[in-house]
């Protein structure tokens, strides 16, 4: 019997806890999305092939695609097969309110991941490299940063790029006047239209915007860089370490995968919907290590490979 006493008590202390207490221990966002029974995803509606609408009036994507197995993966967390996963639209100026404010869980686009940004929001790991330049019409021959002296030049309102270009036209005294659109369709229209000579925003979201043109031939992107290779993240609340920490292992897993492959080629080197275009934007060698070595490194240089 004095045997049996210590035993029955180092069982009561081993056996799993119930489900309410289990469920107290969660906080944050895993705590908003179990009791709300919903996850948000932040998404955009102008943003191919990383996050917008198709045909189906879907919202669609690579980053959408990403998104979609993190939550599965906090389905699996949460032991919640039946989880509500809803989106909203966001844009490049609402996207860091709406993720603070809790309105948006993820953030699935375009989004880069810099140290300002870090002071606000989280970054899972990278899922994309891209870096500055400008679009502009063949015809103009607009080789250089300098050849847009004194000219109209566009870019995005709350994007890195137009920072980039505000401080490259004061450093070089070029004279620019800068043209902050909403979204990328609208700096790419400037162009299109004459009103702008020149469009500067991240390289592959210009190469797509450039080949779904009614002349794709009629635009060329710049040899010419802003910035070094920079990481698109999916942002999430900062100062959350349980729900970053689920979707980092799921993103490392995804990234590590052959899975990860099978997505980009989906949205980068094959005809994507509505208008069956192919980007062709292969997988660059620094973009390949990262997803062998997934991280939420802002700094560019740390991509140098």
């Amino acid at each position: 019997m004095r045997l049996l006493i210590p035993l029955l008590a180092a069982l009561v202390f081993t056996l799993p806890q119930p489900a309410a207490a289990q469920a107290e221990k969660l906080t944050g966002t895993l705590k908003k999305i179990q009791d709300s029974n919903r996850l948000v995803l932040g998404v955009r509606d102008t943003a191919p092939p990383f996050s917008y609408i198709d045909q189906n009036q879907k919202v669609v994507g690579f980053a959408v695609d990403i998104c979609l197995k993190v939550a599965d993966a906090v389905k699996r967390e949460l032991k919640m097969p039946g989880l509500e996963v809803g989106m909203e639209f966001v844009n490049s100026s609402s996207r860091i309110p709406l993720v603070t404010n809790g309105t948006v869980d993820l953030e699935c686009g375009t989004t880069t991941n810099n140290a300002d940004r870090k002071k606000q929001v989280g970054f899972t790991n990278t899922h994309f490299l891209t870096a500055t330049r400008f679009v502009s019409k063949k015809d103009q021959n607009i080789a250089s940063l300098d050849d847009l002296r004194g000219k109209t030049v566009s870019s995005v309102a709350g994007s890195t790029n137009i920072l980039m270009l505000i401080k490259a036209n004061n450093d070089r005294k070029l004279g620019i006047t800068v043209i902050a659109a909403k979204d990328v369709p609208e700096a790419f229209l400037l162009v299109e239209t004459g009103r702008a000579a020149a469009f500067v925003m991240d390289d592959v979201q210009l190469s797509v915007v450039a080949a779904q043109s009614k002349d794709p031939s009629a635009y060329v992107v710049s040899q010419e860089t802003l910035s070094n290779p920079e990481p698109y993240g999916i942002m999430l609340r900062r100062d959350d370490p349980a729900f970053k920490a689920v979707v980092d292992r799921a993103t490392a897993e995804l990234y590590r995968s052959p899975e990860i492959m099978t997505i980009y080629d989906r949205w980068f080197l094959k005809p994507v919907p509505p208008r069956g275009l192919n980007y062709n934007v292969p997988l660059s060698s620094a973009l390949r290590w990262a997803f062998a070595h997934p991280t939420d490194d802002s700094d560019p240089a740390f991509y140098a490979h």
